[in-house]
């Protein structure tokens, strides 16, 4: 009878690969083949989602009698990139990896190409954004499947009160539940202005800039909403133009109302910042809202997620996707293919949405109105706008268009946050301006 094993991983620095690769019959599906799967997925924070995970590979692995061992691993401590280089360099380890944002492009020789996969789901499912095509298509070649399981977007999460009261906005009657968003007025130059006023209001906007992911990710939504790239999809340098300019410019006044350690936040800072009730708004996905549920609920229940502000190029939001995919040593690439599909259709990706109470984000475009958003609270329909689930925002991650090979340095150096922060600190803006095309020449030579 087949079987699926768990297990959570905790990887140990220095060992050759994370676990070793099980050799398989060849996979025929509904044909009884008999084999094994291994899987290396991301260890979710929140209590039970893995379990929905686990059941929905059983249910294949049932009736496809295969045995399965899973291992899900923290992303705390970079153990679950260490494990993935481990495998990528000892060419043995799991069949499916669960690769984060930047990861499918660094290991592209070492994929197995995802074509016949994801051509017939982008049929079914929808079309996936621009941004999930930039990270997990190379040359022609998809290197993964985009993941319900960890992908998110990082918007504003807002105090429904504190932004009323102090700003003069109702986030609610802007990004009303079940209805599109009625958000022109929500601009860039609003934004600040109502950072100014809960700032005079002893509740500032809790944006990092500091050099870990939250942090990058917001720093890339504010650069995108100018037009402002360090590196355009061609490789070619453009630090020195207008609107990178106007980004710093803006990001200047816009630091003079955070609070005044934003640069050593950590992805923990703004979390801790809204649920504590000392902020106004953040940049995150849901998670700080759960908490909140649980922590906090009188702060819970003032929250509101719902889409960025549009700058003078357009309304971005952060879209950081995980991706399932497969190595090409894998000895039974059918079955994890297979299971992959199992995994992304719409009834497995609602049940994993359910199970993460909405954190979780499927990235085809059918896949954004799952009752799960509408329904979750208090307040109820907090998490309606959370998928974008009328279009309205461009998904994006700081620092493309560059090639990724740069882009994934751009984004890792923080080199974004790191300017806004040296501008503000004094330094004169042309030399900021050097110091950044210097940092990404040397990523342009490796």
């Amino acid at each position: 009878m087949a079987s699926s094993k768990i297990a959570r991983r905790r990887f140990v620095a220095g060992t050759a690969a994370a676990s070793a690769a099980f050799a398989a019959a060849p996979f025929v599906r509904g044909a009884h083949a008999a084999g094994k799967l291994t899987l290396a997925l991301w260890d979710h924070w929140v209590p039970n989602a893995n379990n929905a995970t686990k059941a929905l590979i059983d249910e294949w692995a049932a009736k496809e009698k295969v045995e399965v061992n899973i291992d899900f691993i923290t992303s705390q401590g970079n153990k679950l990139l260490l494990t993935g280089a481990a495998e990528a360099q000892a060419k043995s380890g799991h069949d499916v990896f669960a690769l984060s944002t930047w990861l499918p492009s660094r290991y592209a020789e070492q994929l197995v190409a995802m074509n016949d996969v994801m051509e017939p789901l982008i049929k079914q499912n929808g079309a996936v954004n621009a941004t999930v095509e930039y990270l997990g298509k190379v040359d022609g070649k998809w290197l993964g499947v985009p993941a319900t399981v960890g992908s998110q977007i990082k918007g504003p999460c807002s105090r429904i009160d504190l932004m009323k009261d102090l700003a003069g906005i109702d986030v609610q009657a802007m990004y009303p539940a079940g209805a599109p968003a009625k958000a022109d007025a929500w601009t860039f130059d609003t934004f600040l202005k109502a950072a100014e006023a809960c700032h005079k209001g002893g509740h500032p906007f809790g944006i990092g800039l500091g050099t870990t992911s939250d942090n990058v990710d917001t720093a890339g939504m504010i650069f995108h909403g100018f037009g402002a790239m360090l590196v355009d999809a061609k490789g070619n340098m453009t630090v020195k133009s207008d609107a990178v300019r106007q980004a710093l410019d803006y990001y200047k006044r816009l630091m003079a109302f955070l609070p005044s350690d934003v640069p050593s936040w950590d992805d923990a800072s703004n979390n801790k910042w809204l649920v504590s009730g000392k902020g106004a708004l953040i940049m995150n996905p849901p998670s700080a809202w759960a908490v909140a549920k649980r922590d906090a609920p009188k702060v819970a229940e003032q929250l509101w997620t719902h889409g960025s502000p549009a700058g003078p190029k357009g309304r971005y939001a952060p879209f950081v996707p995980y991706f399932w995919s497969i190595w090409n040593f894998s000895k039974n690439q059918a079955a994890a293919k297979s299971l992959i599909v199992h995994l992304s259709q719409p009834s497995s990706a609602e049940k994993m949405v359910e199970a993460s109470n909405g954190y979780d984000l499927p990235s085809f475009e059918k896949l954004t109105t799952f009752k799960t958003w509408a329904e979750e609270g208090p307040p109820k329909g907090t998490l309606y706008h959370y998928p974008n689930p009328h279009n309205h925002q461009i998904l994006s991650v700081g620092a493309a268009p560059a090639p990724p090979r740069i882009a994934h340095q751009i984004y890792n150096q923080a080199i974004q946050t790191k300017m806004v922060v040296r501008f503000k600190q004094g330094e004169p803006m042309e030399k900021t301006l050097a110091w950044a095309e210097s940092e990404i020449e040397g990523f342009m030579r490796t």
